[in-house]
């Protein structure tokens, strides 16, 4: 079953957590969201296979952008939503994605139970 990495090279979690999958003989198919944005729908299927209930649980809070666009913990889904769409950078990373299951590689071993 393939295996998919939601991947920013400037980030250390995300080269670590490359660098695991790799070390595993896993060959992922890498998806550098920063250059190619996801959508909607990947958004929420993201959101799904991780089993988050919130767009909030996805969301790099620490983000200056974050702070800027006045967003909380109370913010409405829909407007977390279109946010993380606009701006990218707000969505935590990495992701790895193996079918139904998705993790988040913070710290890198964690994505290795859906493995």
């Amino acid at each position: 079953m393939s295996v998919t990495i939601y991947h920013n090279p400037r980030c250390s979690k995300s080269r670590e957590t490359l660098a695991l999958l790799e070390s595993r003989d896993v060959q992922p198919e890498i998806v550098e969201y920063l250059k190619t944005p996801i959508d909607e729908a990947t958004l929420s299927t993201l959101l799904q296979k991780l089993g988050f209930t919130s767009a909030h649980q996805l969301v790099r809070s620490k983000e200056t952008i974050y702070k800027e666009l006045g967003l909380s913990k109370d913010s409405d889904e829909a407007r977390i939503r279109q946010a993380m769409l606009e701006n990218p950078k707000l969505i935590e990373r990495p992701i790895v994605v193996k079918g139904e299951q998705a993790a988040i590689g913070r710290p890198p071993e964690s994505v290795l139970d859906i493995l």
